[in-house]
Formats: structure tokens, C-alpha cells, sequence
């Protein structure tokens, strides 16, 4: 993941931060408004944060490890996947465990051993027992903090949460009260600036979630929450088409979600794949290379299922201890996809991780991920102070509300961006009756490939701002002409309108770049 701003919502984030600043002088220094007002303030200057949230064994650990690319979060089903943990860069591996009045332990890192001297395939755990807590008597675990080397969380403050369906109701509580707090007075400040959700199946529990978010999400509606179909390969089987299969259901789940707005995207990702590609070893690849070379028909018999491949009564150029390991590493799906992959050409193991990567739909997530979330981040910083800054001053009438709440809702209804978000999410499921250069190019306007202005009109990096203007000038003539043909319908007329207003917010940016964020846009 990316996480380079450019271009949306750049004006947003110094008037938030000047609002925040103006209501905070309006209360006492150490109160609670003040407290809350100061985490607003911290948050504009810090990372990113992305949540991974769905239900139990959705397979959010694993994606987390895939997207950062290394084995940093426990897979397996243990106590610290019981309570919510914060990723962080860091300049050394440390995992600590903070209770609720702020105490602090540190927490051992444990990894177990694998197959032929490889790493353990379920990776690593963090072990709570004994914790040494720096303020005496033992405690609760509130959360865990995990500061880890890592590029993408550089850029990137990623939580994973636990399993919202848990079968302890005050474990799946945690989630609830990080992502939707109740109380505004008492914590304003929702956890996550977006939301990375993952499904396994469309039921009443995943909705009912998705639809507390958005309405938590307040006048700006569900803002930055992208779904994915977890463990992608396991729809079809692990047969060798099944991320067709999950595709289909992807587009399914994509079609219910987004005609409620509960989410921008829904993307099949076989989690597992993707995690395994990501940290392949040589002695891994060296197996495929000799599975590749058993007779099509007989590995087939010995891929039915996992237990039979592991078997050590098979004749397999494999020990029976490294095909466990495969399988639990890869998958059946995985194991299929490689061997294939070696059997059609790939002869190094470079070129069969970034084959498999592309294939799991990690790729495609990071690139949706990088146009919905990375390119609008302060945006999305900026709605979550916002956001706090309206509850916490509703929640504290006086002549700073009175002065300040008319200026913070005007932000807050000003959501063309989000409408950007909306549609990109419907034009990944829903065809407009537009010629195919129109259809690119509505998809460029409204930032489906980047928000710098030279990218959405489709023009060189450093093309001078005459002709930028000239042709955003263009660009709402188009749009706008289009939006009221009298044979339009509802939803290509929207779509028409959002490109329009688009263009608008580049003259804007054009005019005054300093100051004016993108947001502003006037039909």
C-alpha cells in the first residue's frame, strides 16, 4: 500500500487542524473536551489508520500480513486475538500489552520451528502469560501494540480487530467500540479513519455491522470502507478456477452492499496466497518445482484434500513433512496455482512469488486501496476530526460551539469526495450506457486512476496550469451537457453530475491551491 497524497483534500487538513486549535482554547486545559480535542489535533499530524475488521476467522491476521508483506500478526486462534491490536512502524521489533489505566508490559514473541529447517506455517505468536506489568499488580489487557520495521506502516497505522460474531459478546464489543463509539461525549474520536472489511458470506450479522459504521459515519454517510471476500480460494474448493468463482460472488456481495452505500469496492483475495507468495523461500519453491515434475493425473489424486497429501504413504519426490508444511503455508489452491505456474514456464522463485501474488487479488486490493484510501488520506484524517470536533462541541454547548458548530457541519456536508468513493465503488459492478473512451474517461475525471489534476485529465505531469484549466473548463461543459440529456437515466445522470463537479474542483484547485480543498465544489 501507498499511502502518497496528492491533490484531494489537501486545504482540508490546516482548516480542520485551525478549527480543532479555535475550540480547544475554549476549554479548560485539563478537562475532558480538552483531552479530546488535543487527540484530534494529534491525529491530523499521524499515519493513516485502517482497520481490518469482520467475523470470527475471516482471515484478518493473514491479510495483514500479506499487505505488509512480512510475519508480524498471529494467525492462530489465541488470546491475543481476542483483544484489538495497533501496528506500528518502528525502528525495532517490540510488542507490548497496555491496560486500561495505561500501564504497560512488554510481551514475548515466540516462533515455532517448520518442516526442513523453514519457519513455523503458522508463524508467530505473542505469548501474554506472565506479563510484567511497570505499574505493579497484574491487569487486564486492554489492547496490544505492535511496532514493527515495515514500509507500509510507515505510511500506514494498521488495527486488527477481533471477530465481530466472537461467541464472548464483550470480545466482539472491543470491535464495536473502537469502530462506532456510543457516547460522544465520553469518546468521540472513532479508532479507524477507514475500514478494510472481510466477508466469508453476505449474512444479517455482516450487514447489520456495515450499517451501524455508516451511521456512526454521521451526515457524511459510510465513509472509506472497502470489503473483501476472504479466503477466496476456499469457494471454489481450491480448485484452480476458484477466484473465478469467488470473483462471481464478489460481484454479488459487490451489487448488495453498494446499492446501499454500506461499501465503495468489494475484492476476492485469497488472503493465505497472498501472505505465502509475499515471504516465499527457495526451499519452497524447489518442492513445486519437484511436485512439477509428478505425473498431472496422480497429483491431482493426491491433492482430494490436505490430509491426503501430507501422507506419508504417497510416492511423492517430497517429504511428507514439507507437503504439511505446503499445505498449511499455501493451500490447495496455492499448491495447484504453483505447480502449474512452473509447469507453464516460471523457473525461478522471484517470478512464481510475484505470479501468485498477482493471482491471489492482493495486487488488485492494493491498487483500490491505494485510489480509496492512500490518495485521500488526509481527507479521510480530516472527516474523523471533523467528526469529533461536531460531537464534542454538541455535546458542550457555549458561545465556542455557537461560533464554531455552523463552520465544522458545513465541512462535514461538503462530501463530493466521498461521492468520488461511491461511485468508482458502483462502476466496478454497474455499466453506464457510455462509449468506452467516455466510460475511461469519467473513471480518470473522478480519480479512478489518481487525484492529481494531470491525472484525472489524462495530461503529462507537468503540463502548465493554462492548459489544466482549459481543459477542466472542457471537461465541465462535457459533463454538465450530459448529466441533463433528457434520455439519461437516474444513475448515469448522477455519475454524469459527480464528473462534472470534479472538474469544478480542479478550476478550484487551479484558482487557489493553497487553501481551497478539493471538497469544496459548487454544482
Amino acid at each position: 500500500m501507498s499511502f502518497e497524497v496528492t491533490g484531494a483534500g489537501q486545504g482540508i487538513v490546516p482548516e480542520a487542524r485551525r478549527l480543532v486549535a479555535a475550540a480547544r482554547r475554549g476549554f479548560a486545559p485539563r478537562s475532558r473536551p480538552a483531552a479530546l480535542l488535543d487527540d484530534c489535533a494529534r491525529r491530523l499530524d499521524q499515519p493513516l489508520r485502517v482497520a481490518l475488521a469482520g467475523q470470527l476467522k475471516a482471515g484478518k491476521s493473514t491479510l495483514l500480513n500479506a499487505l505488509v508483506g512480512q510475519d508480524i500478526a498471529p494467525t492462530d486462534a489465541t488470546e491475543c486475538t481476542r483483544v484489538v491490536t495497533w501496528y506500528r512502524n518502528g525502528s525495532a521489533p517490540r510488542v507490548r500489552a497496555v491496560a486500561g489505566d495505561g500501564a504497560r508490559a512488554d510481551v514475548v514473541v515466540r516462533r515455532q520451528p517448520g518442516a526442513d529447517g523453514l519457519p513455523g506455517a503458522h508463524g508467530l505468536t505473542f505469548d501474554l502469560s506472565g506479563l510484567r506489568w511497570n505499574a505493579g499488580a497484574p491487569r487486564e489487557v486492554a489492547h496490544l501494540e505492535v511496532e514493527w520495521p515495515a514500509e507500509t506502516l510507515a505510511r500506514t497505522t494498521i488495527i486488527d480487530t477481533p471477530g465481530t460474531s466472537s461467541l464472548s459478546r464483550e470480545v466482539s464489543m472491543r470491535t464495536t467500540r473502537l469502530l462506532t463509539p456510543d457516547d460522544p461525549a465520553a469518546g468521540a474520536l472513532p479508532g479507524a479513519d477507514a475500514i478494510v472489511y472481510l466477508l466469508r458470506r453476505l449474512d444479517a450479522a455482516d450487514v447489520g455491522f456495515l450499517e451501524r459504521i455508516g451511521a456512526a459515519a454521521g451526515q457524511s454517510g459510510p465513509l472509506g470502507v472497502i470489503g473483501v471476500v476472504s479466503r477466496a480460494d476456499e469457494i471454489g474448493a481450491g480448485r484452480i478456477d476458484a477466484l473465478h468463482s469467488a470473483r462471481d460472488v464478489a460481484a454479488r456481495f459487490a451489487g448488495e452492499l453498494e446499492r446501499t452505500g454500506l461499501c465503495q469496492a468489494v475484492i476476492p483475495v485469497a488472503g493465505l496466497l497472498a501472505f505465502a507468495a509475499a515471504t516465499l523461500r527457495q526451499r519452497e519453491y524447489d518442492a513445486f518445482e519437484a511436485l512439477a515434475g509428478v505425473p498431472a493425473e496422480d497429483l491431482s489424486v493426491a491433492l482430494l484434500s490436505a490430509d491426503r497429501f501430507a501422507r506419508s504413504d504417497l510416492p511423492l519426490p517430497v517429504s511428507p513433512e514439507l507437503r504439511a508444511h505446503l499445505a498449511a503455508r499455501f493451500g490447495l489452491f496455492g499448491i495447484r496455482m504453483a505447480v502449474t505456474l512452473i509447469r507453464l514456464g516460471v523457473r525461478d522463485s522471484a517470478t512464481l512469488a510475484a505470479e501468485l501474488t498477482e493471482r491471489s487479488g492482493l495486487d488488485e486490493l492494493r491498487t483500490v486501496l491505494d485510489v480509496q484510501f492512500a490518495q485521500r488520506a488526509d481527507q479521510l484524517k480530516a472527516h474523523s476530526a471533523l467528526t469529533a470536533l461536531a460531537r464534542t462541541l454538541t455535546a458542550h454547548p457555549g458561545p465556542t460551539a455557537d461560533q464554531l458548530l455552523p463552520r465544522v457541519r458545513t465541512l462535514l456536508a461538503d462530501v463530493h469526495g466521498f461521492a468520488e468513493l461511491r461511485l468508482l465503488g458502483r462502476l466496478r459492478t454497474d455499466e453506464l450506457p457510455l462509449p468506452p473512451e467516455d466510460l475511461a474517461e469519467l473513471h480518470r475525471l473522478i480519480g479512478g486512476s489518481g487525484v492529481a489534476p494531470h491525472l484525472r485529465l489524462a495530461l503529462p505531469p507537468h503540463t502548465d496550469p493554462t492548459t489544466l484549466r482549459d481543459h477542466a473548463l472542457a471537461a465541465v461543459r462535457k459533463w454538465r451537457s450530459r448529466a441533463t440529456h433528457p434520455l439519461a437515466d437516474r444513475f448515469t445522470a448522477t455519475a454524469c453530475r459527480t464528473a462534472a463537479r470534479s472538474a469544478e474542483g480542479i478550476l478550484d484547485l487551479l484558482h487557489d491551491p493553497p487553501t481551497t480543498p478539493l471538497t469544496h465544489l459548487h454544482p
